[in-house]
C-alpha cells in the first residue's frame, strides 16, 4: 500500500458521511480516523464508532500536549484528528481517510500539502436545507446557521483538488472510488492498466479545473434570495 492521505471536506448535509461508510466498504487498504468532539452524541452514535466523545477540559488538555494532527471549533464544539492515526496507519503501510471540516483541512495541506482534497458538495442550497431537514436533530435556528456556514465553507472549494457534486448516491460513489484508485495507480508510477486508465479519466472528471461551470451554478443557489 502506498500510504497516502485522503481529505474529505463538505458542508454539513451535504451526504460526506454516507459516501465515507460507502467507500470505507468498497476499498481495501484504507484506514480511517474517528475524530474526538466535545459536543453530545446524536441519536443512535456511539462512542468510538462516529467519534470519540469526550469532555472539552480533556480536549484542551490534548490540544496543550499536541496530540492532534489538526482541530478546530465548530458550532461551539471542538473537533479533532489524533495524530497517532496517521502514524498507526503509515506503520501498517495503509492509506488514511480523513472526514474534517475546511478549519481542519487547511491545517493538514499546510503540515502535508501531499494530501489528496475532495471536497463534496450538495447540488443546491434547497436541496441540502431539504436533507437538513429530513435528519430532524436540528431546529430551525440551527438549520438556518448550518446553511449560513455552508455558504461561507463553499467558497474553500479553490483550496482542494477535487470537487464532487453529490447528487446520486450511486455515481457519487464511483466517482470517489476512482479518485483513490486512480490516485494510488498515479503514485506507484506505474503504467497504468485499462480498468486505471478508466478510473483515471473519470476521476479527471472531477478535477477542480474541470468543475468550474458545475461550482458556479452551485454557488449561485447560495446567492442573495
Amino acid at each position: 500500500m502506498s500510504g497516502l492521505v485522503f481529505i474529505i471536506s463538505a458542508p454539513s448535509g451535504s451526504g460526506k458521511s454516507t459516501l465515507v461508510n460507502e467507500i470505507r466498504q468498497e476499498i481495501g487498504g484504507l484506514e480511517f480516523s474517528i475524530s474526538y468532539t466535545t459536543r453530545k452524541p446524536r441519536g443512535s452514535e456511539q462512542p468510538g464508532r462516529e467519534y470519540f466523545f469526550i469532555e472539552r477540559p480533556e480536549f484542551e488538555r490534548m490540544i496543550r500536549d499536541g496530540a492532534f494532527l489538526e482541530h478546530a471549533e465548530v458550532f461551539g464544539n471542538y473537533y479533532g484528528t489524533a495524530r497517532h492515526f496517521l502514524d498507526d496507519a503509515r506503520a501498517r503501510g495503509n492509506d488514511l481517510l480523513l472526514d474534517i471540516d475546511v478549519q481542519g483541512a487547511a491545517q493538514v495541506q499546510k503540515n502535508l500539502p501531499e494530501a489528496i482534497s475532495i471536497f463534496v458538495l450538495p447540488p443546491s442550497r434547497s436541496e441540502l436545507e431539504r436533507r437538513l431537514r429530513r435528519r430532524s436533530t436540528d431546529t430551525d435556528e440551527v438549520i438556518n446557521r448550518r446553511l449560513k456556514t455552508a455558504s461561507g465553507e463553499i467558497e474553500n472549494y479553490r483550496n482542494y483538488s477535487y470537487i464532487l457534486v453529490n447528487d446520486r448516491l450511486e455515481d457519487s460513489i464511483e466517482a470517489l472510488k476512482a479518485i483513490m484508485l486512480s490516485e494510488r495507480a498515479r503514485h506507484d508510477g506505474r503504467p497504468p492498466s485499462g480498468e486505471e486508465q478508466h478510473l483515471l479519466d473519470l476521476a479527471a472528471q472531477r478535477r477542480l479545473e474541470a468543475m468550474s461551470a458545475s461550482i458556479q451554478s452551485i454557488l449561485a443557489t447560495f446567492g442573495p434570495e
